[in-house]
């Protein structure tokens, strides 16, 4: 029960989850003495980055929850698996494939932004932790996910998270329904009605130290 889970988008800033961030978060709940476990999409990510180049691989296909595995050293588990009953909270790493993969924040049109989709499994995730009051911690550009699933703009309570200072993220935040709490790069933001901690993470131009 004292177990938290953490959720990874695959491995890589451009595609999937962002391994120091990923990293961090592992780390940090080791050296308190919290036992995790990992979980990921069984899926395909939406697209594949080559990370030396920046380009997308044309026709590239990876799934999501193995290329996690990489980071979890192999103990990974479906993310259709997470009991939020089962677990005392959950983490959501960052990295550009959570608004590639976990949601549509990052396409273009009518499904990106502020209107984006959030995976079936994220959102319930999720609500599931926020129903039973367990907190819920997202870094980099996830609290977007948390803004779109709890924000009033699709009837939940409203949440404040900070995503840093960006802007334009910001503005989609607000649009959700949700409030944007400006931070720095080694600050985090805790909701405490709501249980939500978040923090910027590489949404700034940062050192691995002050990510960790």
């Amino acid at each position: 029960m004292n177990t938290c889970a953490v959720v990874l988008a695959g491995c890589g800033r451009a595609d999937g989850a962002e391994i120091q961030e990923s990293v961090s978060i592992i780390l940090h709940l080791s050296r308190m003495g919290v036992p995790y476990q990992c979980f990921a999409p069984d899926s395909p990510q939406a697209e594949v980055i080559n990370h030396a180049t920046g380009k997308v691989t044309p026709g590239g296909t990876r799934n999501m929850m193995v290329e996690a595995a990489r980071i979890a050293r192999g103990d990974i588990l479906p993310l259709e698996k997470l009991d939020p009953g089962a677990y005392s909270g959950v983490i959501f790493a960052g990295g550009f494939g959570v608004a590639k993969n976990l949601c549509t924040f990052a396409q273009g049109g009518d499904k990106g932004g502020a209107a984006c989709d959030v995976l079936s499994d994220v959102e319930r995730v999720l609500k599931g932790f926020h129903a039973q009051k367990k907190p819920i911690g997202l870094c980099c550009i996830a609290p977007v996910l948390a803004a779109r699933v709890l924000g009033t703009r699709k009837g939940g309570p409203g949440v404040k998270v900070t995503i840093g200072k960006d802007t334009v993220t910001a503005e989609a935040i607000a649009t959700m329904g949700a409030t944007h709490v400006p931070k720095g790069v080694t600050e985090a933001y805790t909701d405490e009605a709501q249980r939500v901690v978040t923090t910027p993470a590489y949404m700034f131009d940062a050192k691995p130290h002050e990510v960790y």
